[in-house]
């Protein structure tokens, strides 16, 4: 019976896709391509965390009447408050 990673690096050969998975199971050699992985999501969530500030505390929305969804929210919660 043929295993299910014989038939993945069969599937690899087949499409000229050289696989990034290294033999012998030492969990070792994948070192740095986990250290680079892990510096890439933690950029990348930096990046978000900017993005969706910008988009919420900067930039204005056309459909909000050129305010921003941070000061529309704000008003709203002031609003809900004088209603209490």
């Amino acid at each position: 019976m043929e295993s299910l990673a014989e038939v993945y690096q069969e599937k690899l050969r087949n499409n000229n896709i050289q696989s990034s998975m290294t033999e012998g199971y030492d969990c070792y050699q994948n070192a740095l391509a986990e250290r680079i992985n892990g510096i890439v999501k933690q950029e990348l969530q930096k990046l978000i965390e900017q993005t969706v500030e910008i988009y919420n505390t900067k930039r204005p929305h056309l459909s909000l009447n050129y305010k921003t969804p941070n000061f529309i929210h704000n008003k709203n919660a002031e609003l809900l408050k004088a209603l209490h």
